[in-house]
């Protein structure tokens, strides 16, 4: 039989596993998004976090490294801090899931771990290991600044999960483990980026037979819930929102309503993870005078996949750019005008949607 995608089997499997959750005594253990981890080629990592830089509200932080790694921290007042690595030793667990025909270039790079601030990290792992849930070590990893642990990449997303529990100051990532580097990223000084702010959300494409096994997932692992979503049938798609409250970054998952088939005829999100992997395809940051952004961001380099769509009527204004040559990821720009009352609309989730069939 053929399979489609339909919200009232979801919705039903939702109200089941929050009572679940609620139940494990997980509620109010897990807060909000603390970081995001991407990682990318070696020779990719300066100018990975200079095209940051240069496109977006982030600032650069500190750079340090460990035997394993190499990272560069780059913030945001507001907003989740961003974590950029690459691999010096050890294996990769997200290999598996870059080796697709338009990633294989660079099968390191992605976006790789979510990182949630959790209150209480040993009673937090100590019921979901009760409740089947693995992770990538047997014991959170203490540091002299924070606890931290995460799950293996999601079949479902090839995302990890990580959980984090600062000891002393927040935002501490440069543990006495590891190796400050004297590097010094200088941000340009344009003034349209003082319109750019924290990031708002992020979309992973998932595949549609999986798509509600992806949503349940992520509410297994953290305190979001699956708000909404939106179809846009005649692109074969589906945006679905997970959210914890309305002022909270929002997860976003984005999905065919009927499995793929072929490139020609099963839809830009389909043939995305066809030809990409299971993976982060944008992330998000809220905007100011999207306008002059959206026209200065152009001057300066910066190429769209997509014109800005919506209009203050709408409620909001948004577009893509094309892919990074550093993350594969696209940068979204998203305003919404005072009084919208809502996440999305269909018709701006149509426009962008078709964007990306450029790709």
């Amino acid at each position: 039989m053929s399979f489609r995608n339909e919200d009232a089997r979801l919705l039903k499997r939702v109200e089941e596993k929050a009572q679940e959750r609620s139940e494990a005594g997980l509620d109010g253990l897990v807060g909000g998004l603390e970081s995001v981890i991407i990682n990318v080629e070696p020779d990719h990592l300066k100018p990975a976090v200079e095209e940051l830089l240069r496109y977006t509200g982030l600032d650069f932080a500190e750079a340090f490294e460990t035997p394993e790694r190499t990272t560069c921290v780059l913030e945001v007042e507001g907003g989740a801090d961003f974590l950029l690595t690459c691999r010096k030793a050890g294996e990769n667990p997200f290999l598996q899931y870059n080796d697709r025909p338009k990633s294989h270039a660079m099968p390191n790079a992605r976006l790789e771990t979510f990182v949630y601030k959790c209150r209480d990290l040993s009673r937090y792992v100590d019921i979901q290991k009760k409740r089947g849930i693995r992770f990538m070590t047997e014991e959170p990893v203490r540091t002299s600044e924070y606890l931290f642990i995460q799950t293996p990449p999601s079949p479902y997303t090839g995302n990890s999960l990580g959980f984090v529990e600062w000891l002393h100051e927040e935002g501490a990532y440069c543990v006495e483990q590891a190796r400050p580097l004297e590097w010094f990223f200088l941000k340009p000084n344009l003034p349209h980026l003082k319109n750019i702010f924290e990031l708002d959300h992020t979309a992973t494409r998932v595949k549609a037979q999986e798509r509600d096994d992806a949503i349940l997932e992520f509410m297994d692992l953290t305190s979001y819930d699956f708000d909404f979503a939106v179809y846009v049938k005649s692109l074969n798609s589906i945006t679905n929102v997970a959210r914890m409250t309305r002022e909270d970054y929002a997860q976003v998952f984005t999905s065919g309503i009927e499995p793929f088939v072929d490139e020609a005829s099963s839809g830009p999100t389909e043939k995305f993870i066809h030809n990409y992997g299971l993976r982060v395809h944008h992330m998000a940051f809220r905007t100011e005078n999207i306008d002059d952004t959206y026209k200065a961001l152009g001057e300066d380099g910066m190429e769209f996949l997509v014109e800005l769509v919506g209009s203050r009527e709408d409620g909001l204004k948004q577009t893509f750019t094309m892919p990074s040559p550093h993350t594969y990821l696209v940068n979204e720009y998203i305003h919404r005008y005072d009084g919208f009352d809502g996440f999305f609309t269909k018709s701006n989730v149509t426009e962008l949607t078709r964007a990306t069939d450029r790709q």
